[in-house]
């Protein structure tokens, strides 16, 4: 394996057959399990607007969570890369997406909110130039095909 490709895998495992499949539409649950070796199985259902479990992750949620951390540990590499100290980083990160009439749906975008906080009060300055370098090799958000936007705000560590 070359060290410019990197491959993925687990396993969606349905957990939600009741005793007879999907022999109606309100027959079955959207649970699933989502596996990876040596990791805890993550519980998966779809958006409650779908017939899904409230209480485990969706899809959708977890589409924007990558783009969040992906975001995140892209603009980490970066802030060490510039010789930015960060402190703190948090993301309350949104997505939109739209249904259409035929029951299909996309994203129509993302944005992410980081609130990072930096040692050094003469780095906020350069914030907004890191989150673009920060976008732009984020392997995620080059995997997408809608706009990740992004709506940083930056604070100085107190002395």
């Amino acid at each position: 394996m070359s060290l410019a490709e990197h491959h993925y895998s687990l396993t969606v495992r349905w957990t939600g057959n009741l005793g007879e499949g999907t022999s109606s539409y309100r027959g079955y649950t959207r649970d699933h399990d989502v596996e990876i070796p040596g990791l805890p199985v993550l519980k998966g259902s779809s958006d409650p607007t779908f017939h899904g479990d409230r209480s485990r992750y969706n899809p959708e949620q977890l589409l924007l969570a990558a783009l969040s951390q992906c975001h995140m540990l892209s603009f980490l590499h970066v802030a060490v890369k510039h010789g930015v100290v960060v402190t703190d980083y948090v993301d309350n990160a949104e997505g939109l997406m739209r249904l259409n009439r035929d029951g299909s749906g996309q994203f129509e975008s993302v944005t992410l909110k980081p609130q990072v906080t930096v040692a050094d009060p003469a780095h906020v300055s350069l914030m907004a130039g890191l989150h673009h370098e920060a976008n732009a090799i984020c392997f995620i958000a080059r995997s997408v095909n809608f706009p990740v936007l992004h709506e940083p705000r930056t604070t100085a560590a107190a002395a």
